[in-house]
């Protein structure tokens, strides 16, 4: 089960649920307009943040990450806090925007600081 908290106006983070869900997660939404206090608890340092933050088991989803690097996470079980995708990149799920993706990083993080996970090229 994850457990997402997102601003009740915010259309992306609202894709990405849809996202979660077409790829098999079971997902509780909880609709707040302050989420900072949500991401101290989760440990995201600045410059790491996005527009919601979900959490999975033990660890913490920040942003649009896709369900795939998810899925590897939760098979892989790395010693870390959880996955982030700093900021909103075009053609991440639920930032699509027709046929433009943007390269992005998907970064594993703990309160070390983070590592790339995986890279997600552009067009």
């Amino acid at each position: 089960m994850m457990e997402v908290y997102k601003s009740p106006t915010c259309g992306c983070c609202g894709a990405w649920v849809d996202h979660m869900k077409d790829n098999g997660y079971q997902v509780v939404v909880h609709e707040q307009q302050n989420l900072q206090s949500i991401k101290e608890k989760a440990g995201i340092l600045p410059g790491q943040g996005s527009c919601h933050t979900a959490f999975i088991g033990d660890y913490v989803i920040e942003g649009h990450v896709p369900a795939s690097d998810v899925d590897r996470l939760l098979a892989e079980r790395p010693d870390a806090k959880g996955l982030t995708v700093p900021g909103m990149p075009v053609g991440s799920p639920g930032m699509e925007m027709g046929d433009r993706k943007d390269a992005y990083d998907v970064l594993l993080f703990d309160e070390d600081g983070t590592q790339v996970f995986s890279h997600h090229p552009g067009n």
